[in-house]
């Protein structure tokens, strides 16, 4: 069945994502590494959740198996109710720009492109939004809060302004899940604070978010805070914001 445009294959009744005894392991000269072991997770749709850990903890391992980027060595990854563990490379990359978008550290903007092209290109690569792109990257743009900015190239933006529109890229196929890797890391505190109100209110409209970082203090800002150490969860809580609520 071909997926289209803005429709997301989610099943209301059960989480978006479900890790079930996830591992994984690499050969190395010195012998096999565990990076991951026993990892269960479910996240539901909406959850703004964050992926905490010190550099070796696994975090950016767990993250490249959620996104299917890298392939686990035991258990089951299912996103939308659809097993990726067994996916072709093939599918995993048709899979990936229907269901994820991915925000970077450092934007990752093509600079020949201007910001309105920038963000059109996942359409381009997914074959959606047919001769509509552009209008849908101006409503992404407008959406982050960049309008004026479209029709400029990367280097005439603002650190946050670059993330605003890495953002919006990462937003054109209307994925379910989005996520974030250090994505305040290479901004100052206040465009890093807007930064996460506007991942808080992507969530609050039905987007999940998961946002890997070692920064503890993001904990404040989310709803759930999974802690991983040495490859293993460590802690999965409350963010404060909803203990607060509670």
């Amino acid at each position: 069945m071909t997926m289209g445009e803005g429709e997301r294959a989610l099943d209301g009744n059960r989480p978006l994502i479900v890790m079930s005894g996830v591992g994984k392991s690499y050969e190395t000269p010195a012998g096999s590494f565990t990076a991951l072991s026993g990892i269960d997770i479910d996240i539901d749709r909406g959850d703004f959740l964050a992926i905490v850990g010190k550099s070796g903890s696994g975090k950016s391992t767990l993250i490249n198996l959620l996104t299917g980027i890298d392939r686990a060595s035991t258990g089951s990854i299912t996103v939308s109710g659809e097993p990726i563990t067994g996916k072709s490379e093939t599918a995993l990359a048709a899979w990936r720009g229907r269901n994820v978008g991915i925000v970077f550290q450092f934007f990752q903007l093509l600079p020949t492109l201007t910001i309105a092209e920038n963000v059109m290109l996942p359409m381009d690569l997914c074959g959606t939004y047919a001769g509509k792109r552009r209008a849908r990257a101006l409503e992404l743009i407008e959406k982050v809060g960049i309008r004026d900015q479209a029709d400029k190239f990367p280097s005439a933006l603002s650190g946050g302004q670059q993330q605003r529109a890495a953002i919006a890229r990462a937003l054109a196929n209307d994925p379910p899940l989005l996520v974030a890797d250090e994505p305040t890391g290479n901004l100052d505190s206040q465009t890093a604070d807007d930064v996460l109100g506007l991942f808080a209110d992507l969530s609050a409209k039905g987007t999940t978010v998961v946002i890997v970082t070692h920064e503890r203090d993001i904990a404040a800002r989310v709803d759930r805070n999974i802690v991983l150490r040495d490859g293993i969860i460590d802690s999965d809580t409350a963010g404060r914001r909803v203990r607060a609520a509670e």
